[in-house]
């Protein structure tokens, strides 16, 4: 015999009610519902920006299963429940980015090799990649960080502020002031041509 968790509308004086994830956790059938209709659609906002519109149906019900499947590691302590849940749907789509990317091409490809030239392009971007990093680097750590989610997880600022918990001003401050220090790295290491 199957016991579902039902939870009554007001929890007793001095606790607080259970997060969705954590009924979700605990086993309450009902909350999946009503987790799905609170955060469906911004699951599907994180899919479908960051995976082709044909491949974000089936990824939000991947992200929806993780969820369900890892409700009972949410910790109201450390994140809220939206960051919990956008911080999986967002892994969950640069996992799959990855995996498309490393399936082989079916492409036929063409009878020529690639020129020198195209080579040492790619040396010269390589080589700028690794310059840009040591400049990010030599920032802050806060500055780092929020460059970081911005450039490489490709998060908004609002959501930038979400994760890290710090004021939407902070993160615009340190985004725009880290990205004017790399900048002026960048331009002295040119001029200095090291």
């Amino acid at each position: 015999m199957t016991t579902e968790t039902n939870y009554p509308t007001a929890p007793p004086i001095g606790q607080e009610a259970p997060t969705l994830l954590e009924r979700v956790g605990a086993g309450d059938k009902t909350a999946v519902p009503l987790l799905l209709n609170k955060y469906g659609a911004l699951v599907w906002s994180v899919a479908s920006r960051m995976v082709p519109l044909e491949a974000a149906e089936d990824l939000v019900q991947e992200i929806f299963i993780q969820i369900w499947s890892q409700a009972e590691r949410f910790d109201p302590s450390r994140a809220s429940e939206s960051t919990y849940i956008t911080t999986i749907a967002r892994r969950r789509a640069i996992d799959h980015n990855r995996k498309v990317g490393r399936r082989p091409s079916h492409e036929v490809l063409e009878e020529e090799t690639p020129q020198q030239e195209s080579r040492l392009e790619a040396v010269d971007v390589a080589d700028e990649a690794r310059v840009a990093q040591e400049a990010l680097e030599q920032l802050n750590p806060d500055q780092q960080k929020v460059l970081r989610l911005s450039i490489v997880e490709g998060l908004t600022h609002t959501e930038i502020a979400t994760v890290t918990e710090l004021p939407l001003g902070t993160v615009k401050s340190h985004a725009r002031r880290g990205l004017e220090r790399v900048r002026a790295l960048l331009e002295e290491q040119r001029k200095t041509g090291g």
